[in-house]
């Protein structure tokens, strides 16, 4: 599945009042790793960016008053998103502006040029509940160097959340083993499939059994038999003994 990482800065938080978008970032990714086949455009707003906005991302107005506007880029930029996943850092604002800003034009809505779109930010909070999850915090919390973040940008961002969804996603990796550069041979496989190996079955010795009936007697001695096991085990012995008779 191709990926792309997406992010925006506007001219303030409310696309439905008006705001819009001055900066666009897109990164590529496949197979999770990146391409550097990126996309990103300033872009005219035809309006002043707010006082708070603009100490976020730090985009001049007058630096955008010769960049183009989003109906001149929206082309390009749909055939780049076409039939990929989005990933983005709180979505629904990122969304609401991109789809305000099509909607001006004509445009279907950005869900309906993509294959899907995923919320990097509700991610990490099903893993890290009750603490920061700002691309700032996941980036600290997940040794993502962010250095170069003294403003917001949408490029930057976008770039380093990719490499923020790459840690999230860690357990997703399929059992194929990357054996490094294999240039120097004409035909050779860059990776091996573990999923090919028959696993040998190790089975639990004597003294490992008996400490397991002892745990499990602990454990339904103190549910007072009600353990779900000792109920199932007695359903099943009552029906091989009613077949039996």
């Amino acid at each position: 599945m191709r990926q792309i990482v997406l992010d925006t800065e506007t001219t303030g938080l409310s696309a439905e009042n008006g705001d819009r978008i001055v900066e666009i970032g897109c990164v590529e990714l496949v197979g999770r790793k990146l391409t550097g086949n990126n996309l990103h455009f300033y872009l005219n707003p035809e309006r002043d960016s707010h006082e708070d906005a603009l100490k976020v991302h730090g985009i001049s107005n007058e630096f955008l008053k010769d960049k183009p506007k989003f109906s001149a880029v929206a082309g390009e930029l749909l055939d780049y998103l076409q039939g990929a996943e989005l990933i983005i850092h709180n979505a629904p604002f990122d969304v609401g502006f991109l789809d305000k800003e099509l909607e001006l034009i004509g445009h279907k809505p950005i869900r309906q040029h993509v294959a899907s779109v995923t919320d990097s930010l509700m991610m990490a909070k099903e893993m890290f509940p009750g603490k920061r999850n700002s691309l700032n915090a996941l980036c600290d919390r997940l040794e993502v160097d962010n250095s170069g973040r003294t403003l917001h940008g949408a490029l930057l961002d976008a770039e380093l959340l990719a490499d923020v969804y790459i840690n999230l996603t860690r357990g997703q990796n399929s059992l194929v083993m990357d054996v490094g550069d294999t240039s120097h041979h004409d035909n050779a496989d860059p990776s091996i499939d573990l999923g090919k190996f028959e696993l040998p079955l190790l089975l639990a010795n004597d003294q490992e059994i008996a400490d397991h009936e002892r745990l499990l007697a602990d454990i339904d001695s103190a549910s007072k038999g009600k353990t779900v096991w000792r109920v199932v085990a007695a359903g099943m012995s009552a029906t091989l003994v009613e077949k039996t008779i």
